[in-house]
């Protein structure tokens, strides 16, 4: 079964666990604990549900993308405590089916009803473990942001840029912030990094440039003594938006990419400069967006990006999606030495511990977070600036990355 199927059955038999056994749970507590009739009860449960699920999906249509991040949110923390409740219950029913049948065999209605009202009673509470988790993510660690410190060597970086310092953030999702002062936080830090050179790898929005437009004056202050490059991530084209027209589209792609040009930033669209210093450089390759996983659609062109490169350079690419790179750059282009990708979040939820690092983001992208290394080809994927869909982060910090080239 391929991948494109085995998603969304996936997705399916999540929302069907969560929604049918925290019902069962819940209504098995109001059975023994409420003067709610049963009927009742299944007619208000089902009828919030389905105005949640209707409210989550034509979210899109509001004017206000902050309150439809809102609805998702809610949606998310509410789906998630009930495939806790839903979990707790379906399991605790089977380990005392099982022992009911092989050890038990005797007991009565009343203690049968009793044990069950009790088991769904410990399910509720069994909630507020995603929920308190979840809140702590949304309020304490979505933009408790983290400078992750790398060293680049090889032999083919000039001398003169030793100690050259570059920092790259991606992912700010501009659609999803609260307020200015989160992404202030993160431009003050990075400012205070002292750059020699400033990459941005893409996702500047969710859907929309005019997302943007309030964190202009914000995005502006970056500033590096040897430029700020950027790329374009698959939600800058606007292509998960409903469009009244495609003139309204095309409109929205170059309002992206005049933004860019306002904010001081080169964008790169499939082409290379040299970075000089000392009578020495290094190239500097961006491309467009370029999935490899999952069907997002493919505009960059590496081939054409990468003409009349001078193959003993040091070459930096900056490709929004990490997958680009195993599946492209490592087998067709072995001279590019070092590429900055973005894209994954670490999907916002993981462990990363001294030895040890794990987010369910590795079972779609192998090269995921962090510094990859294959062939003498590496690759650093950041863990990104913002969020998207849940607006917060749990595990896995936002991220500021500081390269530093090292000759080897």
């Amino acid at each position: 079964m391929s991948r494109r199927l085995i998603l969304p059955l996936i997705l399916i038999s999540v929302l069907l666990v969560a929604e049918i056994f925290s019902y069962v749970a819940i209504r098995a507590y109001f059975q023994t604990n409420s003067q709610i009739s049963l009927k009742k009860f299944t007619w208000i449960w089902w009828g919030l549900t389905v105005l949640i699920y209707v409210s989550v999906f034509t979210s899109r249509s509001l004017n206000s993308m902050y309150l439809s991040h809102v609805l998702v949110n809610v949606f998310f923390f509410l789906l998630i405590c009930k495939l806790f409740v839903g979990l707790f219950f379906l399991g605790s029913q089977l380990i005392l089916f099982l022992k009911d049948l092989f050890i038990q065999k005797d007991a009565g209605e009343e203690f049968i009803q009793s044990r069950r009202s009790l088991i769904s009673k410990l399910a509720l509470t069994s909630a507020l473990i995603p929920f308190s988790t979840l809140t702590y993510g949304l309020f304490r660690t979505a933009y408790h942001f983290k400078i992750h410190r790398n060293k680049v060597r090889s032999s083919k970086i000039p001398k003169s840029f030793s100690g050259f310092r570059i920092v790259q953030i991606s992912d700010i999702h501009t659609g999803s912030l609260q307020n200015e002062h989160q992404l202030q936080k993160a431009i003050d830090m990075v400012m205070e990094l002292k750059a020699d050179l400033i990459v941005f790898t893409g996702d500047l929005v969710n859907n929309r440039t005019e997302e943007a437009y309030p964190y202009e004056h914000v995005l502006r202050q970056l500033k590096a003594p040897y430029g700020v490059y950027s790329t374009l991530g698959n939600h800058d084209y606007g292509d998960y938006e409903q469009w009244k027209s495609k003139e309204a589209k095309d409109q929205n792609m170059r309002d992206m990419i005049d933004l860019h040009h306002k904010l001081g930033w080169k964008l790169m669209l499939n082409e290379h400069v040299h970075i000089e210093k000392d009578g020495e450089h290094f190239c500097l390759i961006g491309i467009e967006n370029w999935g490899g996983n999952l069907h997002f659609k493919r505009y960059g062109d590496l081939p054409k990006a990468y003409q009349n490169v001078d193959s003993e350079q040091f070459q930096i690419l900056l490709s929004h999606d990490p997958s680009h790179w195993s599946i492209e750059v490592l087998e067709d282009f072995p001279k590019v030495d070092l590429t900055l990708s973005g894209h994954t979040h670490g999907f916002q939820f993981g462990v990363e511990i001294p030895g040890f690092k794990w987010s369910p983001s590795k079972y779609f992208y192998p090269q995921w977070a962090g510094l990859y290394e294959k062939n003498g080809q590496q690759l650093y994927v950041n863990r990104g600036l913002g969020c998207l869909g849940y607006m917060g982060r749990i595990g896995i910090r936002p991220e500021i990355t500081l390269l530093e080239l090292s000759p080897a």
